[in-house]
């Protein structure tokens, strides 16, 4: 195998998330609920001889030292790889809005280098190297909705009813450890119940993050209010800027502000996938 084409890299959503308390070494300890939704990057890999590595930007140029080359070096060093590959990337999901697009690059990389190499690493050995790289990648590797706890590291599946959301997305970005570092975050949630939730999946809690992000970045809430006057519950996913809301069936999205259209704002509608594309790439998968 020479190459890989066309490997899909889904956002998320989060329906809910809550910080339930802060470790010693200052990671924050969180409790929601991952929906992946048909929004994607694209990535395609062709495998190179001597161990190097190269990125190429289809879209929205990246930063240079991005997850994916992460992802890469990590995956040569782990597996002892002598193998390179050129990545290409074609950029749709935008960076800093919640939506995971830079873990789920990250988690596609792992996933279609682990096939091009023919490493045959388990599910297991490939989510070691992913939560360093990020909280989010173990979700994205395991590749179904799920309820995910403590840093990233434990991950329930749950099953989830057809669903499509409005997604807004304002022209400017947040930074996680903008959100993170902020003395004003709430950090002392009372923990969730898997139950609780399922019972009401589209309107479960909150996002503890939110306050914060709005005061730092107004236009999420003017998102919130727009999808608000339609008659949507919305709230930020992740750490934003990016917010959504549940489109009850049969609801029709009113057309974006003129002026959103004109400054940069994303609106789109998005559905529930209900598993990865690349479930069935590791050798531990169902």
């Amino acid at each position: 195998m020479r190459s890989l084409h066309d490997v899909a890299a889904p956002a998320k959503l989060n329906l809910f998330l809550q910080v339930t308390g802060r470790r010693a070494d200052g990671y924050h300890l969180l409790q929601s609920a991952f929906v992946l939704v048909d929004w994607h990057d694209t990535l395609h890999f062709e495998r190179r001889a001597g161990g190097k590595l190269s990125r190429e930007d289809l879209g929205a140029a990246l930063p240079a030292e991005d997850l994916v080359l992460r992802a890469a070096r990590a995956l040569q060093q782990q597996a002892g790889c002598p193998e390179g590959a050129h990545i290409a990337i074609e950029k749709r999901l935008p960076s800093e809005a919640g939506l995971g697009g830079g873990s789920s690059d990250a988690a596609s990389c792992l996933l279609a280098l682990n096939r091009l190499w023919s490493l045959g690493l388990p599910l297991a050995a490939l989510e070691q190297i992913g939560l360093q790289l990020g909280a989010d990648v173990p979700f994205f590797l395991r590749g179904r909705n799920a309820w995910v706890e403590g840093v990233g590291e434990r991950i329930t599946p749950v099953d989830l009813p057809a669903a499509r959301f409005a997604v807004v997305k304002p022209p400017r970005g947040l930074a996680t450890r903008d959100i993170f570092g902020s003395p004003a975050l709430k950090r002392d949630s009372d923990s969730a119940t898997i139950s609780g939730f399922a019972a009401n999946p589209w309107g479960f809690g909150h996002n503890d993050l939110e306050p914060v992000a709005r005061q730092l970045c107004p236009e999420v809430g003017e998102a919130i209010e727009w999808l608000g006057s339609q008659g949507l519950k919305a709230r930020m996913t992740g750490s934003g800027s990016a917010v959504f809301a549940w489109l009850p069936p049969g609801t029709v999205l009113a057309q974006a502000p003129g002026h959103w259209v004109r400054s940069g704002w994303v609106v789109r509608e998005c559905s529930k996938m209900d598993v990865h594309p690349l479930v069935g790439w590791a050798s531990s998968d169902d």
